[in-house]
């Protein structure tokens, strides 16, 4: 097999793709030869070469016009796709070699506007990198975890502090500040106010599950012994709201339009109004030089606008 593999490798390369496109188009093997300036018979001999390996006819030749096979015309599409792939890959390796990393992965909160973080993405690729870009959706202890164990390049909406690493550089994104709500339908819809924690045991509450894939994560705003519905982010959290299927506090800017519309009716709780800290954070490069890639997220996230919209701006993706 792996000989009979070789003899196909070694007779189908770019040359006789190009070969077999050139008698497609020129209608012969004669015009395809004068057209690429050798001798007719050389290029037969290569043509017939490819066939041999693959064991397929490619041209019919049972009249004077030299046409494809459905064989001849799926190893010509085929080809000139592989051509296209090759050049794309030749370009690539070119504009990486200027210092654009092969591919970025962002680890971002659920917490984080998925509108904001698309407009980034749109505007990144504007610039036509040679960088692939990946997103992980993450949560909690999740987003730095992801960062730290090599799996992102930079966490975007970490809320909580890195612990003291030398290898995590981490900057402030600002603050969101969370509400309580619950669905017009909910028993504690017409509650008494301020609604203590006693009054919040007997009722469900939404959570969104911490995505670390080590330890047992951490749990924010939740009571001791009350009932739980965990869902994987905060996107999923406010439609499990809106529907009355628990309570919980949700970002403002995510919530407040819903609140308007009276979809979402919103607590005085007698707890301290809940504001969680957020930061963004990458890894230290080994020689002290971030590729062009991570450089360009990291200005965009020193705009102060840009960081305001991350946290604050209603989602509409």
């Amino acid at each position: 097999m792996a000989t009979i593999n070789n003899r196909v490798r070694d007779a189908l390369t770019p040359e006789t793709i190009s070969l077999i496109g050139a008698v497609d188009r020129a209608g012969s093997m004669a015009a395809a030869a004068r057209e690429l300036g050798v001798v007719p018979s050389a290029l037969t001999y290569r043509i017939r070469q490819v066939e041999d390996a693959l064991d397929v006819l490619l041209f019919d030749r049972s009249s004077r016009q030299a046409k494809l096979t459905e064989a001849g015309k799926e190893l010509l599409r085929e080809g000139n796709r592989l051509l296209a792939e090759l050049d794309a890959v030749a370009n690539r390796v070119k504009r990486v070699a200027t210092g654009w990393e092969p591919e970025l992965t962002l680890a971002v909160d659920s917490v984080i506007s998925r509108t904001t973080v698309m407009e980034l993405c749109e505007a990144f690729f504007a610039l036509n990198p040679p960088t692939r870009l990946r997103i992980r959706e993450e949560a909690l202890s999740g987003t730095l975890e992801a960062l730290t164990s090599g799996q992102a390049d930079i966490a975007i909406g970490v809320a909580i502090e890195p612990a003291v690493n030398t290898a995590v550089l981490h900057k402030t994104l600002g603050t969101i500040h969370f509400i309580y709500v619950v669905a017009p339908h909910h028993p504690l819809a017409k509650a008494a106010e301020p609604v203590t924690d006693d009054m919040l045991m007997p009722h469900r509450a939404v959570a969104v599950a911490d995505s670390v894939q080590r330890g047992s994560g951490v749990t924010i705003g939740l009571l001791g012994g009350q009932d739980i519905f965990t869902v994987p982010g905060m996107q999923e959290k406010l439609h499990a709201q809106l529907r009355g299927l628990g309570g919980g506090f949700l970002p403002e800017y995510l919530a407040r339009p819903h609140v308007i519309t009276g979809r979402l009716v919103e607590k005085r709780m007698q707890r301290a109004p809940r504001q969680v800290p957020m930061s963004y954070a990458w890894l230290r490069a080994s020689d002290g030089k971030e590729g062009r890639a991570l450089q360009w997220w990291l200005k965009q996230l020193e705009n102060a606008g840009t960081r305001k919209a991350l946290l604050e701006r209603e989602q509409s993706v």
